[in-house]
């Protein structure tokens, strides 16, 4: 996915959509990592894309916390 259509997406939710989707990126993260471990990863660059998303969620939920306060 694009970047520009991930942050379009992302902004357009609320807190709590985004915290749920944190713990799915997280986990998605843990089962890419797992894979890679055990030599049965076929895209080692998503490893990368879904922390850098991860990343990105982390961000839009301190710019919503901000805005609240």
């Amino acid at each position: 996915m694009k970047k520009t259509g991930y942050l379009s997406e992302l902004k357009g939710k609320s807190a709590e959509e985004l915290s749920s989707e944190l713990v799915s990126a997280k986990k998605e993260l843990f089962n890419l990592r797992f894979q890679n471990a055990t030599n049965q990863l076929d895209n080692s660059a998503r490893i990368k894309e879904v922390r850098r998303n991860i990343a990105r969620i982390q961000t839009m939920i301190t710019q919503i916390k901000k805005q609240g306060a």
